[in-house]
């Protein structure tokens, strides 16, 4: 072997010194799409960029994710800006990242966010504010390319369901410089013209949707006085159209399902609801007529002449009742005073024997008693009469005496009650003298 002899250090150290020296590596932006990404513990970031032509391991720092404003995932296109170097342990090179922005749809994504949680705020998304769609819509407004696979889907899936309903197109551009603008104009074109109006494309890019995200489309869908059904791309894409819109239908051949209403089923369900009607107007009058029976029955039985004859079966009933229970009570007294004259007989003849017995025994004793309560009885009156005798006033006037009275009747029993001139009438034994006082004096009592 020729030649000096080099250690792994000694190359590894000569290669870094390589890399610092060169000025496009100490600080350069790289573009690929992030894969074998990995978020570590310490709050380092370890992934790789890759292209068609290969890969380039890479390395964010805890103290660089100041750098990182999203949250990187797998398939991100990003830019990277940062430093390679070496890492002398594995003798390998790697891009020190300082900045890692978003680019292509990481980008667009990272503002559909930003405008989705804005409106969100703004109450465009409420449920209270979507409008009903229409069932039997008969004017229906299409704002799509009008050379666009999803205008002839529509049109199709119309013809199948309902020969009758009308399309009408607004003509837009859906994608490409003007299309927001686009869309707006018809979708102000339509409203107030038609019973509902579509709003959509066929499928495409993140990119080639993007005129569905902006914020002058949302407000014109949130603006319009019309029931508006988003219709954009594939049913796995979502636009800020789809969250604004009253209804959001996955494809535009779903929205045609939705606003365009079967023709046929509608003949089916109207039949359907006729024969219900029918059956139930029908059903209505048989109860009504059996109700009209009834009535019938019922006001013939309340009329006043059955009531009327009712009432006198009644009477007559209760008069025949009436007679029978007279006709026993009579029969029950008959018996009852028979029963009691019996025993009044009975007592009474015991009565009268023991009165009877009562005289007889007692007869004999009551006569003497009588005697003699008699003789006492004329012995006290006796006594009584001689008691009177005594003190009998006329006894005295018999005697000489006089009893005199003033012309008031009153009894002289003093000189103070009579004064000169004054009339006296003097009763004596056989008569009445009338006289008149001379002169009044007093004298001494009798005995005095």
């Amino acid at each position: 072997m020729n030649g000096r002899v080099y250690s792994v250090e000694q190359i590894n150290r000569y290669v870094k010194q390589l890399f610092v020296r060169d000025g496009i590596l100490t600080s350069c932006a790289v573009s690929g799409e992030v894969t074998n990404l990995k978020y570590h513990s310490s709050g380092h970031i370890y992934f790789s960029l890759k292209d068609r032509s290969g890969t380039l391991s890479c390395v964010m720092f805890a103290g660089h994710r100041r750098g990182l404003s999203f949250v990187m995932k797998e398939g991100d296109k990003v830019i990277v800006s940062g430093s390679v170097d070496v890492y002398e342990r594995d003798g390998r090179y790697q891009l020190y990242a300082r900045r890692i922005e978003q680019t292509g749809e990481g980008a667009l994504y990272a503002q559909f966010l930003a405008l989705k949680e804005e409106l969100e705020e703004c109450g465009y998304f409420d449920p209270e504010i979507k409008r009903p769609i229409p069932k039997y819509a008969m004017h229906i407004g299409i704002v799509t390319a009008p050379t666009g696979a999803a205008i002839r889907d529509i049109q199709n899936i119309a013809k199948r369901r309902n020969p009758y309903v009308q399309l009408t197109l607004a003509p837009v551009q859906v994608q490409g410089n003007g299309a927001k603008e686009s869309i707006v104009r018809g979708i102000q074109l339509l409203d107030g013209r038609v019973d509902v109006i579509i709003v959509g494309r066929g499928g495409g890019s993140y990119e080639d949707l993007w005129a569905f995200n902006e914020r002058i489309v949302a407000d014109a869908i949130n603006e319009c006085g019309t029931p508006v059904i988003s219709a954009v791309g594939h049913e796995t894409d979502t636009t800020i159209a789809d969250y604004v819109a009253d209804l959001r239908a996955p494809t535009p051949s779903a929205a045609a399902e939705i606003a365009v209403f079967d023709y046929a089923r509608f003949k089916a369900d109207l039949a359907g609801y006729t024969a219900a009607l029918t059956n139930r107007v029908a059903e209505k009058y048989r109860y009504a007529e059996k109700k009209l029976q009834w009535n019938e029955a019922r006001f013939r039985a309340l009329s006043p002449s059955v009531r009327a004859d009712s009432a006198k079966r009644k009477i007559m009933d209760y008069s025949a009742r009436m007679d029978s229970l007279m006709l026993d009570y009579l029969e029950r007294d008959k018996q009852r005073a028979a029963l009691l004259g019996d025993r009044m007989n009975a007592a009474a003849a015991a009565v009268l024997k023991e009165r009877r017995d009562l005289r007889l025994k007692y007869g004999g004793r009551l006569q003497t008693g009588m005697r003699e309560v008699l003789r006492t009885k004329e012995h006290a009156l006796a006594v009584a009469a001689e008691r009177w005798q005594g003190m009998n006033p006329l006894k005295s006037l018999s005697r000489g005496y006089t009893f005199t009275v003033d012309s008031h009747d009153r009894a002289l029993t003093s000189v103070t009650q009579v004064e000169a001139g004054d009339p006296l009438r003097l009763y004596v034994r056989d008569g009445l003298i009338h006289a008149r006082a001379e002169s009044v004096s007093g004298m001494k009592p009798l005995g005095g």
